[in-house]
């Protein structure tokens, strides 16, 4: 079963793409430059490179809850579960995506201030 973070990273044909949608919505409410094209681009592969991760730590966590929740709990299976390497590393990614996505959005926010079509009601100020 997909997590809610593989599902918004992963999208299905039939479903669209709600990231795609989202930065396809900001990149025509920016000025039509490279820089505003290629800041829309490192936002996008921030956001499904931070959903990613999202999506193996929540993976993470439902499988300590499966370990926990079987008939019999095994010690070598709450040892395998609670082995938390690969989530510690998931979890400096987000951290360092976190960061990026801000400094995005905040490049981005330049972007729209500066930008004459830019309607002030229309992105909440």
């Amino acid at each position: 079963m997909p997590t809610f973070a593989a599902t918004l990273s992963s999208p299905t044909a039939a479903r669209g793409d709600p990231l795609r949608e989202a930065v396809e919505s900001l990149s025509q409410a920016l000025p039509a430059r490279a820089d505003a094209a290629v800041l829309v681009e490192l936002l996008e592969d921030d956001l499904r490179e931070g959903l990613d991760a999202l999506g193996e730590v929540e993976a993470h966590f439902s499988e300590v809850i499966d370990a926990l929740s079987a008939e019999t709990p095994s010690a070598f299976a709450l040892l395998s579960v609670g082995d938390e390497q690969r989530v510690l590393q998931r979890l400096d990614t987000l951290v360092g995506v976190v960061t990026q996505v801000r400094r995005r959005l905040s490049k981005a926010a330049v972007l729209l201030k500066a930008s004459p079509g830019t309607s002030p009601a229309r992105f909440g100020r």
